[in-house]
């Protein structure tokens, strides 16, 4: 059994190396399977259509389709000033019509051989670095890669909207060291979250755990926050990969006392999706505090609750 501490959250900055304050402490009795995990990155690449060229980044063309004012690559209309300078049309307003090189009037003259050049391409993805060995049109590589499942992940720490970035295990690495998460190994927890002063419930109030099992990696949230006007308690969990992995997963919670308890059964959710998205939607175990105080022996000065889970591969 683990006691926990819910403590207030004090003012800090973000950033990637700040260790969000308001943070609920915890220690943890674990038990269960495990097995390690490592994350490989590819590094072919995928072969393009023959018919097309290939640019490679960062060669000379890539760098003819790059916009000098917002470094996006330009899609037509692709403008040019007189004296053949090119930027997107997006940017044009931006410079108040004056070239960013020159300075002279751009007017409206258009680079048609830059957009004709830039529909024969066919380019690496933006994360090929990553591991994505895919190859695309010009005018559909931005696409895919606001899609592409080796983007970097967004740090699922629930504290701070923290801006660091990085695969799953940058992020671990990440959430250790910055946020001085717990990593446990089983997938069995059994968890007691005790917080002073129940009745100060609000918005700000989190703790986060992660798992390793199955070789995978899972972030256990525990939230109190206010539902309309009503303080409440909600746990759920987070799989720290693609959505479509995370559908292979199921796990149960469990919060009770006082010879009561409520249960819930779901899916795991991906990192991909912010945990206030997760929260708002109410994909989890719910408690409003009136029964967690019940569950707690009604001791309105501090709060005890015992969570029990277990995650599962689903068959």
């Amino acid at each position: 059994m683990t006691n926990l501490k819910l403590g207030k959250r004090q003012n800090s900055t973000t950033s990637s190396s700040s260790v969000p304050s308001k943070k609920m402490d915890e220690s943890h009795t674990f038990s269960g399977d495990s097995s390690d995990t490592s994350v490989v990155t590819g590094q072919k690449a995928s072969q393009s259509n023959s018919k097309n060229p290939t640019i490679l980044p960062n060669s000379d063309i890539d760098g003819l389709l790059e916009c000098p004012v917002c470094s996006n690559s330009m899609f037509p209309p692709i403008q040019q000033c007189p004296s053949g300078h090119t930027l997107c049309s997006a940017c044009k307003n931006r410079v108040n019509n004056k070239c960013p090189i020159c300075r002279k009037e751009i007017g409206n003259i258009r680079c048609l051989a830059l957009e004709k050049l830039a529909v024969s391409l066919h380019l690496p993805c933006a994360y090929q670095y990553l591991g994505c060995e895919e190859m695309f049109p010009y005018y559909s590589k931005l696409q895919h890669e606001e899609q592409c499942i080796y983007r970097p992940y967004e740090c699922p720490h629930p504290g701070s909207d923290c801006p660091f970035t990085g695969d799953i295990q940058s992020l671990l690495s990440h959430l250790r060291e910055n946020h001085k998460v717990d990593l446990q190994t089983g997938c069995t927890f059994n968890h007691r979250y005790v917080k002073q002063d129940p009745c100060s419930v609000d918005n700000v109030s989190w703790t986060l755990t992660l798992f390793n099992c199955f070789g995978q990696y899972f972030c256990l949230h525990f939230e109190a926050f206010l539902l309309g006007s009503e303080p409440v308690y909600m746990a759920f969990l987070r799989f720290m990969g693609e959505e479509s992995e995370a559908r292979k997963f199921g796990y149960c919670l469990e919060i009770g006392g006082n010879g009561r308890k409520l249960m819930w059964q779901g899916v795991p959710r991906s990192i991909r999706t912010h945990h206030r998205t997760v929260r708002d939607s109410h994909d989890g175990l719910i408690v409003q505090r009136s029964m967690a105080l019940y569950f707690s022996g009604g001791d309105r000065k501090e709060l005890k609750l015992r969570v029990t889970g277990r995650i599962w591969r689903e068959v």
